[in-house]
């Protein structure tokens, strides 16, 4: 028998319960269905940063490249780098190349897949015909 949720006075009450409480006596987790919410968007908090100035340049250049806002490739490079580190502390190795992290990560930020093409890199000798 499972036990019965409890009424909470506040959001914060309800927070604090659920934060010790064992969720398996009181749901059944078996009888659970999968919910999509189409519509949800994570929440954003604009920050400020300070960044040396040919950081911020090579940034530009390499989200120019990709056709995608500076602001979005840094996003994805710290969730690369934030996922690298947490699968390093639980001791797991990184599931698919850095390439396709990139391009699954701008993806989900919006970007087009005429924007997820990285244009081949050209070297110096390369571009003297020019």
């Amino acid at each position: 028998m499972r036990k019965k949720i409890p009424h909470f006075k506040s959001e914060s009450a309800e927070r604090k319960f659920w934060s010790t409480a064992d969720s398996t006596r009181y749901i059944d987790w078996s009888r659970a269905q999968r919910t999509v919410l189409p519509g949800l968007r994570p929440s954003l908090r604009t920050i400020s940063l300070r960044l040396p100035e040919l950081m911020l340049q090579e940034l530009r250049l390499l989200a120019n490249k990709r056709d995608v806002p500076y602001q979005s490739l840094l996003k994805v490079f710290l969730a690369e780098r934030i996922e690298d580190e947490l699968r390093q502390r639980n001791g797991v190795t990184r599931s698919r190349p850095r390439g396709q992290q990139s391009a699954r990560r701008l993806a989900q930020l919006g970007a087009t897949e005429r924007q997820l093409r990285v244009p081949p890199r050209r070297r110096a000798t390369d571009l003297k015909g020019q």
